[in-house]
C-alpha cells in the first residue's frame, strides 16, 4: 500500500500549561483536499502551525512520505510546501508582481520561466489587473488573493517529480462569494497533479462542497475524520457548533448542504 503524503501522528501541543492539541492523528494523500472545521478556538490554526513546525514545541510526529518534516532542509521544503497563514502583513512598498514573485525565490528556474508562472498564478487568482499596483493600496480581499497567488507560484510545478502540499489557513477570509468559490475551483487542477491540500474554513457548506474529507476539531481534540456526508450530521453540528440545521443533498452536486433553522 502506498504511504500517505503527509501523516500527523499523536500530535500534542500546550501553551501556558493549557493543552491546545490532544493526540491528533491525521493523514493526507496525494491529490486529496482535507478541510479542518470547528468552532473558534477548536485548534484548527494551531494544528496547521504545528504541522509546519512554526510551533516546534509540539510533541508527536509530522511525516512527509514517512520522513519527519523537520528533517528536510528548509530550502528543499520551500520548493514543495506552500503555506498561506491567516494573515500576511507586509508594509514594504512592493508592487503586486513583486509580492507574487517572492513565491519563486526557492527555485532556480530562470527569469523567463518564473515570469510565466507568476502570470499564470496571478490569472488563477484574478489579480492580473493589479500587478503594477502597490500592494499596500489593495483592499483586504485583493491582498488575500495576491498572497494566495504567491503561494501557488511557489508550488506551481513539481521539482524533480516531488509531490506538493498546500496548507491554507482560512483562505477565503475577506473574499466575496464569487472569489471564495473561484479559489477552491483553482485547487482542482492542482489536486489532479497530485497536490495535497489541507485548508481551514468556517463555512461548512464550502467544506462539504470542496473537501474530500472533513476533520472536525473541538477543544483541541479530533472528533472525527471522514467524508463530508459522514461528518456533517444534524446531531454533530448541534453538538459541536451549537446550531440547529437541516441537511439536504445539493440538487446537482449531491454534497451535503446545511440550512440553519
Amino acid at each position: 500500500m502506498a504511504s500517505h503524503l503527509l501523516t500527523v501522528d499523536q500530535l500534542c501541543f500546550q501553551r501556558g500549561g493549557r493543552p491546545l492539541l490532544d493526540h491528533i492523528d491525521l493523514t493526507l494523500s496525494a491529490g486529496e483536499a482535507v478541510a479542518l472545521v470547528g468552532m473558534n478556538g477548536a485548534g484548527k490554526s494551531t494544528l496547521l502551525r504545528c504541522i509546519t513546525g512554526e510551533w516546534a514545541q509540539a510533541s508527536g510526529r509530522v511525516l512527509v512520505k514517512e520522513r519527519e518534516l523537520t528533517r528536510y532542509p528548509s530550502a528543499d521544503r520551500a520548493q514543495w510546501l506552500g503555506v498561506l497563514p491567516q494573515s500576511s502583513p507586509l508594509n514594504f512598498p512592493f508592487e503586486v508582481h513583486e509580492v507574487i514573485a517572492l513565491g519563486r525565490y526557492p527555485h532556480r528556474t530562470g527569469i523567463q520561466r518564473d515570469r510565466a508562472i507568476l502570470a499564470a498564478a496571478a490569472d488563477a487568482c484574478d489579480v492580473t489587473h493589479l500587478l503594477g499596483k502597490p500592494y499596500t493600496a489593495c483592499s483586504g480581499g485583493e491582498q488575500q488573493r495576491i498572497q494566495l497567488a504567491r503561494v501557488l507560484a511557489q508550488i506551481w510545478e513539481p521539482v524533480d517529480g516531488r509531490e506538493r502540499i498546500l496548507l491554507l489557513d482560512e483562505p477565503v477570509s475577506g473574499l466575496d462569494l464569487a472569489h471564495q468559490h473561484a479559489l477552491f475551483r483553482q485547487m482542482a487542477p492542482l489536486q489532479q497533479q497530485g497536490v495535497g491540500v489541507i485548508f481551514v474554513v468556517h463555512d461548512l457548506n464550502l467544506a462539504a462542497r470542496y473537501a474530500d474529507r472533513i476533520a472536525l476539531l473541538d477543544e483541541g481534540r479530533l472528533i472525527c475524520t471522514d467524508t463530508p456526508a459522514a461528518v456533517l450530521t444534524e446531531a454533530r453540528v448541534r453538538e459541536h457548533f451549537h446550531l440547529d440545521v437541516d441537511i439536504i443533498p445539493h440538487p446537482t452536486l449531491g454534497c451535503p448542504t446545511l440550512i440553519s433553522r
